[in-house]
Parts: structure tokens; sequence; C-alpha cells
């Protein structure tokens, strides 16, 4: 894992050794590695599915031309390849991720589209290895839900900060509210007998609180601090469409899927049709879900640490 370059924080959650973060870690990396490549190939299904909550990240974190924007967790990039069109001329963006897997897709598009003021690289949310204060402007978009220690994250994102500068991050709400991708975890849960993901392993869920999540980044040392919800309903052609798309694109799910027989993995599937065939609508499904945006500020004053 990557080291903070300058604020390092040694603390543990309970019952949670160093060398348990680390194989988690280790697990985490190789779980999205094995699927960045899916997630290259879908990238401009991603881009269209995320940017009702990424025009919502950019308003409410407002990157003006000449400013320094981080993305974390950046997948193909998608975020952060429309902010670089808001900070030029003179601002520069920064496209990270935990595995390089998923930067070198982002590179690559922003070298298609042109965009010489992108540069990427390999950073860890729970170490961001950057210089204090050095952006004016981070992006989280379904990342920091799915890290061992979120509130560390959240005060490295605190750190590399500038005084005045504003961060914008979105996680998903709650399971039963968010049926796109429940019905596919429910599903797998019932035919293993085991939950999905798995004890110990952060989920896209496990920040559905908007009160933990708003309190994690006001302790984190952000100032108004915001939490609102945000309707992002899937739609899919066909149930075919829907089930080909998640269970290549979710990490826990992908990994889970494949180590299973053909005839599980059929059961799966006809466990997950039944689930969603009450959300087929004209011309295929229509399936709720529902994020939740979060914005703050670093206040001018230095926070003690």
């Amino acid at each position: 894992m990557h080291t903070g370059s300058t604020t390092e924080h040694t603390e543990r959650k309970p019952g949670r050794t160093a060398g348990g973060t680390a194989d988690l870690s280790a697990q985490l990396r190789g779980m999205w590695a094995a699927v960045a490549g899916s997630w290259g190939d879908q990238a401009a299904y991603l881009d269209a599915r995320g940017a009702v909550v990424g025009e919502r990240m950019l308003e409410l974190s407002r990157p003006q031309p000449g400013e320094r924007v981080l993305e974390l967790a950046c997948g193909p990039g998608g975020l952060g390849l429309a902010a670089a069109r808001r900070v030029a001329p003179g601002g520069q963006v920064v496209l990270s991720d935990v595995v390089a897997e998923m930067t070198s897709i982002a590179a690559t598009r922003a070298a298609a589209l042109g965009l010489g003021n992108v540069t990427t690289c390999e950073l860890d949310l729970e170490r961001i290895d950057q210089p204090d204060g050095s952006y004016d402007v981070v992006l989280c978009r379904e990342g920091l839900m799915l890290v061992p220690d979120p509130a560390r994250a959240a005060r490295e994102i605190w750190r590399v900060l500038r005084p005045g500068g504003r961060a914008a991050l979105a996680v998903w709400g709650p399971r039963d509210r968010n049926p796109w991708l429940g019905a596919m975890f429910d599903a797998v849960s019932a035919q293993v007998g085991a939950p999905v993901p798995p004890p110990g392993i952060p989920g896209p869920f496990s920040l559905h609180d908007a009160g933990r999540l708003a309190g994690l980044l006001g302790e984190a040392g952000l100032s108004d601090v915001s939490v609102k919800e945000v309707s992002v309903p899937l739609r899919a052609a066909s149930f075919e469409d829907w089930w080909s798309r998640g269970s290549t694109l979710a990490g826990p799910l992908a990994r889970r899927l494949a180590s299973l027989p053909p005839d599980a993995v059929e059961a799966i599937r006809a466990h997950a049709r039944a689930a969603v065939s009450v959300y087929e609508a004209a011309g295929g499904l229509e399936i709720p879900g529902v994020a939740l945006l979060a914005g703050g500020r670093r206040a001018d004053a230095p926070r003690t640490c």
C-alpha cells in the first residue's frame, strides 16, 4: 500500500492487525484488477450510468480553470475526464485508482480525447501518496464505500485538499433501495448459503447511512458537509442485458460466480430473473437505485490531528 507523503495515521480498527489489513488490501486489489478488462470494455456504459451523479458532483465541487483536481477510485476515468474540460485552460486532473489496470484504461481514454491536462497514477484511498494541500478539488465516485477503513480515507482526502478546497463523493444508498445490484447479491447468497459480499469485505452498501457518511467527513475535518439522495434507476433492454453487465462489473460478484459450477450459476440467474421481473417496463427493465451525494470543503484554518 502507498504511504502518505507527510501525514501518517497509525491507529487500527479494533481487532484488525496490520497483517490482516495488508492481506485484505491485497485481496481487494486482486479482485478489482480481475474485472478491470470488463470495466474498460463497458466504459461508455459506465459513463452513461454515472452521468447524473457525476454532473451533480461537478456542480457541487465547482472545478474552475487553472485548478488541480484529483479523482480517486477512477475506474475508466469518466468523471475526471469531464472535470478536465472544466479546469482548462491551465488546470490539471490526476486520475487515480488502487490498481494500475484501471489507470491504464483511463490514460488510454484521456489520450484518445486529446486531453493533455490529464495524468494518471496508482493511489490507495487510505494512504494517498500525494503532498499535503496539493489539490483544489477531490472527487471520489463509488470508491469510499469499498475501502477497509473509510474514516482514514476521509482524513486523507482532507489532507490533500488545499485550504478552501472542495470534495465531492458518491456512494450507494441502502441495499433494499438498490435492487439493481442487491437482487444479484441476494440471488447468490440464497444459492451458496452465505452473504455476498462475505463478512469483512467492504461492499457497495457499506456507507448506506447518510448520517454515518456525514459524520465520517465531518470527523475528518471537512466543513459545510452535506449529504443528499440522488435517484439513479437502472434501465436495461432486457434481463440478459442487466445480468451480463452486472455480473461482470461487480468485483465481489464476478469472482464468486466464476468459482461456481454452471448449474449453480443457472439457479442464481433464475432467482435473479424472478426478483427483477417486477420491474419490467416498456422496452425492458427499470430498476430503482439511490445514491448518496456528499460534499464538503477544507476550511482555511489548519486542522489539528
